[in-house]
Parts: structure tokens; sequence; C-alpha cells
């Protein structure tokens, strides 16, 4: 298909999950489609309606002239709509069959079933949006966690896209300026002073970095923050997860091994997701099966930002050493919190031999808690450690921070396109050459918000959508 009949098609879908409920939302979207929906409605006229208006009456089907059902319409006028086309919304009831009938008779009246995501790729074309806003159209249905969904909001009303903007102005005017001191070079006429460019373009080159690192705690936040929880046979790893997770999801027995495979499951603390990765305990063993398991360990622990050591505290004074030797060495660069389970049969002496050893063992920045994960005692000390391990900012609605992987990608490269820019400008090479890594850094950029982009990248994108957005 391509882009003309793309946009000149009047498109329909269910925009409700699919499934059985108590009412569903089919959207259709065109320059025809008030003509289209007014041959299956039986109302109010269509044509007299007003945008933004909301009228009940019946879609009939035109296959024998029965009521299908009795809905609700909807009516948004261009471009005063979401895609900035006629749009028209059909409440009607949540019957998976009513559904499909409805879909079956707006075909029949000169509609198409819309595409993945053609419903907001619709907005874009139409400057209802730019790309990154599209984007976050997906991210503010996936979200999972209140930090999630503050982040794809902040950037779906465009604060990303207005500080690209901001950037790409700023790098306008600096190689407008260069560009137009080539155009008199041979009168050796300088527009603009060095220093004072080289300074812009060191500012927004920090600015760019800023919203790139911001990428590892966006990524988290959208994904959940992998949380590794690692420790010795029998010390309660999987009931620890059982109780954070207020479910039964790993099994628990007093049988050491248990725990073979990789378990995981997410929960929400303090608004963010965590995504909990239950594994299994270290030991020597010969058995190949549980051997396998514990290299699964060893390699979930390496993509964990936290790791939860969880220690049998019945037995720490004189296991402490041994299991700290095969785990502490892979817990560079992460947040580490040793959890001392049991703490409810550890006598007071146990307790302070442990903790005084804790204290030798563990690096700097590491924190350790005595919990009872049977007894569910000492839990909310945990959680409020898990939260400071996470080391996530304020997230404010004013506050940038970069979430998808593209444009990760696309600031990295812009960023080092102006980094070779600022090395020109200090090195004093012609300005020919540092207004070509300008450009380049505004073409990356340009790419964020879809001002530069290729039917490629679009259908990528917005094939990820699903049905009906």
């Amino acid at each position: 298909m391509d882009n003309q009949q793309l946009f000149e098609d009047t498109i329909c879908a269910i925009s409700t999950p699919l499934g059985r409920g108590g009412i569903a939302v089919a959207r259709v979207s065109g320059r025809e489609a008030v003509p289209v929906v007014a041959r299956c409605w039986q109302g109010a006229d269509l044509g007299k309606m007003s945008s933004h208006t909301a009228h009940w009456g019946r879609i009939i089907d035109n296959a024998d002239g029965s009521v299908l059902d009795e809905v609700v319409l909807t009516l948004f006028r261009a471009p005063r709509s979401f895609t900035g086309e006629d749009v028209i919304e059909i409440s009607c009831h949540g019957s998976p069959w009513i559904q499909q009938q409805l879909l079956r008779v707006l075909v029949g009246c000169g509609c198409r079933i819309a595409t993945a995501g053609e419903f907001t790729r619709r907005a874009f074309a139409n400057g209802r949006m730019d790309l990154s806003q599209a984007e976050a159209v997906a991210d503010v249905i996936a979200s999972s966690s209140q930090a999630s969904h503050r982040i794809a909001m902040n950037q779906m009303r465009g604060a990303f896209s207005r500080q690209i903007g901001e950037l790409r102005d700023s790098l306008l005017e600096f190689v407008s300026l260069m560009e137009l001191e080539l155009d008199f070079s041979e009168e050796e006429v300088e527009f603009a002073d060095r220093s004072h460019l080289l300074q812009l373009a060191t500012g927004i080159h920090d600015t760019i970095d800023h919203l790139a690192s911001s990428f590892a705690v966006g990524n988290a936040i959208k994904n959940g923050i992998p949380v590794a929880i690692v420790g010795e046979t029998n010390a309660g790893k999987s009931t620890l997860l059982n109780l954070l997770l207020g479910d039964e999801r790993a099994i628990v027995s007093d049988i050491h091994g248990t725990t073979r495979d990789v378990i995981e499951d997410t929960i929400t603390i303090g608004g963010v997701l965590y995504r909990f990765i239950d594994t299994a305990g270290i030991r020597d063993t010969a058995d190949s099966i549980e051997t396998l398991g514990i290299e699964r360990t060893f390699r979930k622990l390496s993509d964990a930002a936290i790791v939860l050591w969880v220690i049998d505290g019945t037995t720490a004074t004189s296991d402490l050493q041994a299991i700290a030797s095969k785990i502490l060495p892979r817990c560079e660069g992460k947040s580490l919190i040793a959890v001392v389970n049991k703490d409810d049969i550890i006598d007071p002496a146990q307790r302070d031999s442990t903790r005084s050893s804790l204290q030798s063992l563990l690096p700097q920045g590491a924190s350790h808690v005595f919990i009872s994960a049977r007894g569910n005692s000492n839990v909310e000390t945990l959680l409020d450690l898990l939260r400071q391990a996470a080391s996530l900012p304020e997230n404010d609605l004013g506050e940038v921070i970069v979430t998808n992987a593209r444009h990760h990608e696309a600031l990295t490269k812009a960023s080092q396109a102006l980094a070779r820019a600022i090395d020109g400008l200090q090195q004093g090479i012609s300005g020919d050459f540092v207004s070509q890594d300008i450009r380049e850094c505004m073409h990356y950029l340009g790419e964020i918000t879809g001002e530069i982009t290729t039917t490629d990248i679009l259908t990528q994108i917005f094939s990820h959508f699903c049905i009906g957005k």
C-alpha cells in the first residue's frame, strides 16, 4: 500500500481491549468518515452535528436492515481530533460478537480495517504531534507504574520535543554564522567570535550528554529496575520473593537446591516498578541441572542493577566468607544490600557477630538489614533500602528523562558529531568542516522528532502499536 492510499482511505478499528466488557469503542478516521458512518447510522443528522458532541442512536446492519446495537456516537471534526482528520468514535455494548459485526458493517460502508498504529501515524503525518510524542502514546498505554506513566505523559505533552527543538535552533544559528563566513572567505570576515561559539557548542554538548545519560534511569523505570536475589541454598530467597510479591510464586522447601532455574516477577514500590529475579542457590554441587541453574544465577547477577544478597543468619558466622568470595566480585558497580534472614531465630551474640563480619566484608556504599521473611519482620526497612538503592531522581512533570532506545542512539551520535565540531573549533579547523559536523548533529536530533526520517523508520516504529491506536 502506497502512502497516498494510506491517507486517503477511511479506516476503522476497535480501540478498546479485545474481549467482553461493559462497552467497546470503535474508532473511524478519514476525510470521508462522516458520510461513511452515515450509511449505517440511525439518529441525528451527522452532517449537522457540532464537533466534540455525543449522540445516542442505532447502528443498522445494511445486509438485512436490522438494528445491530444501540450506541453513543461522538464526533470530532478536523483538524481538532486525534488524527487531524474527521474522527468518529462509536461506543457499543462490549459483546465480542457485536464488535466483530460492527467492524463488518463499517467495512461494508466503505471503511478499511486500520493497521497497527495507523491512527497515531496519521496524527504524526497531519502535524498533530511529532515522532517522539507519537512514540510516547505507546509508552503511556504500556506504562506499568506511576513513574513510567509520568515520564511518558511528560514526553507526550512535548517537553522532550521542546528541548530538542531549542537545541536545534541554537545549532542552526551556530551553523548559519559559520556558513555565512564561508561566503565571505576571501574578505576574511569573521561574523562570530570563536570563543563564544566554542562556549555555546560546549553548553549544547553538555545538555545532549545529560539527556543521553538519563537513559540508564529511564530504561530502568520503563522496564522495571532489575533486582537479583542471590545467596546460598536454603537461605530464604524464595520465601523473600513470595513475601515481596504477596504470592506463592516460588516453591519453598527445607531441601537444599529446590530453586534450579530463574524465576522473575515484578512489583511496584513507591510508584516505581522493580523486576525481582529469584535465582538458584550458590553452592558446590555435582548435580548437573543445579550447576546450570547456578551458572544462570551468575549471568542474572551481571544484568542486575540492585543485588539482594540473602544470608542465612543461623549459619552466617561459618559460611559468610566463602559465599562472599563468590558474590562480591560480581557486584562491582551495583547497589548491594545484604539481607540477613531468619532474624527471629538468631541469638543476640550471633546477630552481633554477623553484623561485625558484614561491616568488614561489604564494599563502601553497600547496606545490610536483618529480617525474618517467614515472620514478615523488618520488611519495611528493606523496602526503604530498595528505594534508596534505585537512586532515582525526583520525577516531576517538568523533567525530561529518555526512555526510548532509538532516542538514546540518536543523542549519542549527535553528541559524537558535536564533539568533533568542538575539537575543530579548538584546533582552528576550517569552518566548512566544523559546519558539516554541526549539521550532522542537527540531523540526528531531527531524527528524534521526525523532522528527518524515512518510511522504513516510521513503519518500524508504528508497527509496534496496537490496532486501534
